[in-house]
């Protein structure tokens, strides 16, 4: 671990000052300011992030994109909020899904009444394929 700079006045010359709830902490030489360092909390691979975004941009709610990444939905929101993305405004049709593996989207691809007068996304999800489908196309 390299040592860690003054966040007080920016001073590299800091030395060990004991242990405060299982952090180290360190006190300036410069001026004799007390800091510990920034406990590294866990992160979550950017892929699933991604995912998370594509998945809220095509109208799946929070709920529904922690059941099937296994992400919880506050951690959706957060991300939501920091990229700054703006949810769908037209809620006339609900997107559908479904998890498949790589047989089970061939059998799905080849009947030809799935294919029919829906819009569809097909996206990868870890080791299967997610099918996001609109019926938005259909006369009413």
């Amino acid at each position: 671990m390299e040592k860690p700079v003054c966040p007080k006045c920016g001073h590299g010359k800091v030395v060990k000052s004991g242990v405060i709830g299982g952090r180290q902490r360190f006190k300036c030489k410069k001026c004799s300011y007390h800091f510990t360092v920034n406990k590294l909390g866990k992160s979550i691979d950017k892929y699933y992030v991604v995912k998370a975004l594509q998945l809220y941009i095509e109208g799946i709610s929070y709920r529904e994109i922690e059941r099937i990444l296994g992400v919880s939905h506050v951690s959706v929101m957060n991300w939501v909020k920091q990229y700054k993305i703006k949810a769908p405004e037209n809620y006339e049709y609900r997107p559908t899904y479904k998890v498949l593996n790589h047989t089970e989207l061939v059998k799905y691809m080849a009947q030809k009444e799935n294919l029919t007068d829906t819009g569809m996304l097909i996206t990868e999800l870890g080791d299967k394929f997610m099918i996001i489908k609109w019926e938005r196309f259909k006369n009413r």
